[in-house]
């Protein structure tokens, strides 16, 4: 296949390489009363006091892990939100650094403006009629365009970026990791509830989510070649205006030169956020050393993919997931186990073994959404779920 042209007048299409397999972190946290704890607009009174606090530059208009090591504070769609962004770092040791200095001065605003911080994919009760959306172009198209899914969108979660050193290696990757997807999402669902009522879903988020025109899972690209030929496609015809806009639950960050997995419901504590930071650096390498010995498994068939997303979504650490393309299926914590031990030759080169270990402690306390369903118990107040999910 011929080298797809630049789009004329348009965003470059050229991959920026990574120099290393380096990490970044986005955790999305949203803002609550402690009294009543529904979510509250305060997110622009809680940036301009951690900038006042720390005005060297602790707040960036636009987020991303390049840049200086130190944690910066951002905005995002909803008023009731923050994020943490790590800087560029060689592992989830130096990654955990920069979320616990974010997490700090995020606290330290946060208390003196009297809010708390909620670490749940979705909150259990508030009504998304209620929240407003941050001032900005890219956030009014979103919600011109997409009408009542975009209002729905009150969620939360994880970003993890790790850096990618050739364009040509990235959609193997890509296809590697959807093996891992229901992993991902079992381990980290927290949203259970919707509207004050249990959705039945330990992650509705998951599925909520996709419902945006350019959400939900990526296409399985066979080379670099074929995705710049789709990008093409979808510029020209302006289903988006730029590369960012294709939300997908993982894919490639063109001007950060890393893949982004953002199958992740959001969590309420650190040493969490870290662990999955770990497992998901410490995937992504080893799928690359596999890929680079020419021994990388095939990728599941996009129907075993979907299905497996679903299962996750619905049962949580609970899920049968789909293993390989034979169609071999396993309870996705048993599995999960094994993907860990297979990971510790990779976890002990980069220094992540002790932030990896974090996973089994997350599966032996349970998921979010279960802790949540816990604090409610049978026909108890979804308030309940909301202090379960408090960042402490």
């Amino acid at each position: 296949m011929g080298a797809v042209p630049e789009p004329a007048g348009g965003p470059p299409l050229t991959f920026n390489a990574s120099p290393g397999q380096t990490l970044g972190v986005e955790w999305e946290l949203g803002l609550v009363d402690p009294t009543t704890l529904e979510l509250v607009p305060h997110a622009q009174e809680l940036l301009a006091r951690v900038e006042a606090d720390n005005p060297a530059g602790a707040h960036t208009p636009e987020h991303g892990h390049s840049g200086p090591s130190r944690s910066t504070i951002t905005g995002e769609m909803l008023t009731n939100t923050v994020e943490i962004v790590t800087g560029v770092c060689a592992n989830a040791a130096q990654a955990a650094d920069d979320l616990r200095d974010g997490l700090d001065r995020v606290r330290s605003a946060a208390d003196a403006l009297g809010v708390d911080l909620f670490g749940g994919g979705s909150h259990p009760f508030a009504r998304w009629e209620d929240q407003q959306v941050t001032d900005g172009e890219r956030y009014a198209e979103l919600i011109d365009r997409t009408q009542w899914w975009g209002r729905q969108m009150v969620i939360f979660g994880v970003h993890v970026h790790v850096g990618v050193r050739s364009a040509a290696k990235v959609w193997p990757l890509v296809n590697g990791l959807l093996t891992y997807h229901p992993h991902l999402t079992a381990l980290t669902a927290s949203s259970p509830y919707w509207g004050g009522e249990d959705t039945g879903y330990a992650s509705n988020r998951t599925m909520l989510f996709q419902q945006l025109p350019t959400a939900g899972l990526p296409f399985q690209f066979e080379s670099w070649a074929g995705y710049r030929s789709y990008l093409g496609d979808v510029l020209t015809t302006g289903v988006v205006n730029d590369t960012s806009e294709l939300r997908w639950d993982i894919r490639p960050s063109l001007r950060l030169g890393t893949i982004e997995v953002r199958a992740f419901d959001g969590l309420a504590r650190l040493e969490d956020v870290v662990a999955v930071s770990a497992l998901t650096h410490a995937l992504v390498v080893h799928l690359e050393e596999q890929l680079d010995s020419g021994v990388l498994p095939p990728p599941l068939p996009p129907w075993h993919v979907q299905e497996n997303k679903w299962r996750a979504a619905r049962y949580g650490l609970d899920a049968i997931v789909i293993t390989d393309a034979r169609s071999s299926e396993m309870l996705v914590t048993d599995h999960l186990i094994q993907l860990l031990e297979q990971l510790a030759p990779t976890a002990r080169k980069l220094g992540c073994e002790a932030e990896l270990a974090g996973i089994e402690d997350m599966v032996a306390r349970g998921a979010g959404y279960q802790r949540m369903r816990a604090a409610v118990g049978t026909g108890g107040d979804t308030r309940e779920a909301v202090r379960a999910m408090l960042v402490r």
